[in-house]
């Protein structure tokens, strides 16, 4: 597994992008998004099931999309064990897109 993608399961899931306007967490979204943009296309599955615990409960200024297009790079995706949790936004969001694809 890649560096960047172990360092993001440990900062864990984005913080909502309200919390992060009013706790001043700008530093911590770089550092995600400097993660986020140092992972090249396509990850491994096993990457895609940490990926996946990333996603927050919003966008997160936008990275939420960024972890999405990662995702979706898995060889073996859709994985069905990473579309269970059907009250998550993103699993949902995840689960349509594969949907509108055909897969």
């Amino acid at each position: 597994m890649r560096q960047e993608v172990i360092e993001l399961r440990k900062l864990g899931p984005l913080p909502p992008s309200h919390r992060a306007v009013r706790e001043n967490l700008q530093e911590l979204f770089d550092k995600y998004g400097m993660l986020i943009m140092s992972v090249r296309k396509p990850v491994t599955d096993e990457e895609a099931r940490v990926l996946i615990t990333i996603l927050g409960s919003d966008e997160g200024f936008g990275l939420a999309w960024s972890l999405v297009h990662l995702i979706e790079s898995a060889p073996g995706w859709p994985l069905a064990d990473c579309l269970r949790d059907t009250n998550n936004e993103w699993i949902q969001r995840l689960r349509q897109r594969r949907k509108n694809s055909g897969r």
